[in-house]
């Protein structure tokens, strides 16, 4: 029994430490946030399924799949830890699918500007190819005094990054001379 004692403390110590090392982590990436020039590349808040319905068409949000009340309220609770923590947001883009509208407006961050770039190419709705190009060159040419909002989808992150994102998730980027760097990631629901 003792031996399970001793397990059991240091497994808890283990997750203790990197509980620890994450929320440094966080710490680090908003203190960088404040400072501006960043990229913040953030996926739309919860909208439950997969893709869109057969119906679907753009500008009419009752064909698409669209945000829950959870997805909401974490719009809105990312808006207002970008706000509590006085990270300078000069410009706001987003696809032009309703949840990722929704989540850019309910953050009430400042004036949403719809951009094709930012739009889903999920089973064929877009030109990947595009797209994803045209968002590396504009988060290489950022050079804002505050920070770049970009609303998007999650397999749009995942063309430019290499890896997945949770439902309102945000990786943040530094723009390089012809592409970026990952600063960190911020998952405001989950911190």
């Amino acid at each position: 029994m003792p031996a399970l004692r001793h397990f059991t403390i240091a497994l808890l110590l283990a997750v203790l430490s990197v509980i620890s090392t994450a929320s440094q982590a966080n710490d680090a990436t908003w203190q960088t946030l404040q400072q501006g020039g960043l990229v913040i590349l953030m996926r739309h808040s919860l909208a439950p399924g997969i893709g869109d319905p057969p119906e679907f068409e753009r500008g009419r949000c009752e064909t698409q799949r669209n945000l829950s009340a959870a997805g909401r309220a974490q719009a809105e609770a990312a808006g207002r830890a970008l706000r509590e923590r006085d990270v300078p947001i000069a410009v706001v883009y987003s696809s032009s699918w309703c949840r990722a509208l929704d989540t850019a407006e309910l953050m009430a961050l400042g004036p949403v500007e719809p951009t094709p770039w930012l739009d889903s190419f999920f089973r064929g709705q877009g030109d990947q190819a595009l797209i994803t190009q045209t968002a590396q060159e504009q988060i290489a040419a950022w050079q804002g005094e505050g920070n770049l909002l970009l609303v998007t989808h999650q397999v749009n992150i995942t063309a430019l990054v290499g890896g997945g994102v949770g439902s309102g998730e945000m990786i943040v980027l530094r723009p390089t001379v012809d592409s970026f760097q990952v600063v960190g990631r911020l998952n405001v629901s989950g911190q």
